[in-house]
């Protein structure tokens, strides 16, 4: 890893971007004291799309009738906050 002043950088920018494309990390100092780091950019891979039916290979497992029954009346009950304490739903 360089050290190299700020000053000596910016006259010298383009011969630096060159050294970090070849592998070289370069650090910029302010009066001998670091500041910044000069590092190549590694090749950002395109993340892939979601698609749909990403998850077709489950739709023979589920029964399609499990969200379509009723619920029983304690399911209900708990549901409409019979069971909160007051204290939980902010009264």
């Amino acid at each position: 890893m360089t050290v190299i002043r700020i000053s000596r950088a910016d006259s010298e920018l383009s011969k630096l971007i060159d050294r970090v494309e070849a592998g070289e990390e370069i650090v910029l100092a302010r009066d001998d004291a670091p500041v910044a780091k000069l590092v190549a950019v590694e090749d950002q891979q395109p993340q892939p799309v979601r698609g749909y039916g990403r998850l077709a290979h489950l739709r023979d497992k589920i029964p399609a009738d499990l969200f379509l029954e009723p619920m029983s009346q304690d399911e209900l009950d708990a549901w409409e906050g019979k069971y909160s304490h007051p204290a939980d739903n902010g009264q």
